[in-house]
């Protein structure tokens, strides 16, 4: 997983979503299938830094009438300009899996972003995959973002430390509901191919991460954009920043 796609974030998780679609829908049942559908995200609070939005402008809007001349003005304006924060939606796309015969929802398939890994969207996201895990619907997460707190979305299960990589993939299903069944994934390592949990008598159905995202990589056209002198962002500590930079001097992109 290259970390430096995370820079464009909104563009390659609504990639992913589709890629993931036209890839399972080539594997799946004859009488299941995967769609795209997107959801309003709900956003972090408003003053952390990096909060992935698609636009977010600081408007300062001047004084439309001369306070002391319009005597209509509410008593509170204490100051001549009102800046506000004119915040663009956010849209987030996941996949479904159904029934085609009659649109029953089998698996939930959601590519994460960093509002569903901190305050309100945190809050709304596990509420959500709770819900859907008491409708009996499998629920996957993955998690190709280092940005936001992947523990507390853990919650309430709690991962040792050892377990503590920068990206993971977790899968919940109905019928064992007190579980989440957590794979791991290190900056180094290629990124797996996955198992997608389905009804119980259907044939296995597995799709490759990697392939994914080096098709996301190519169709966005991502190595004319990305600035690999720079660091990325959140930036890479320690061990894994040294085989950032050697992986990139060796490469010819530093």
């Amino acid at each position: 997983m290259d970390p430096y796609l995370e820079q464009h974030w909104l563009d390659v998780h609504a990639t992913l979503a589709i890629e993931a679609r036209v890839a399972l829908n080539q594997r799946l049942p004859e009488d299941l299938i995967a769609k795209v559908e997107q959801r309003v995200a709900v956003e972090a609070d408003l003053d952390e830094e990096h909060a992935f939005r698609a636009d977010v402008r600081i408007a300062e809007v001047p004084p439309i009438v001369d306070i002391e001349e319009n005597q209509s003005v509410a008593a509170g304006v204490l100051a001549p300009y009102r800046v506000v924060v004119e915040l663009d939606p956010v849209k987030e796309r996941f996949v479904q899996i159904i029934e085609a015969a009659n649109n029953r929802l089998i698996t939930v398939i959601e590519f994460l972003s960093p509002s569903n890994k901190r305050g309100v969207g945190m809050r709304a996201f596990r509420i959500k995959r709770a819900d859907l895990l008491a409708a009996g619907v499998n629920f996957v997460e993955i998690d190709l973002v280092r940005a936001g707190d992947w523990q507390q979305l853990m919650l309430p299960h709690r991962p040792s430390a050892r377990l503590s990589t920068a990206y993971r993939i977790a899968f919940r299903v109905p019928e064992d509901s007190m579980a989440v069944h957590l794979f791991p994934v290190d900056l180094k390592e290629r990124l797996p191919e996955i198992r997608i949990p389905l009804r119980p008598n259907d044939p296995e159905v597995r799709v490759d991460m990697q392939t994914l995202v080096d098709d996301a990589y190519e169709s966005g056209r991502y190595f004319r954009q990305l600035d690999y002198k720079a660091n990325c962002e959140p930036p890479l500590k320690g061990e894994e920043a040294a085989w950032a930079d050697s992986l990139l001097r060796a490469a010819g992109k530093r």
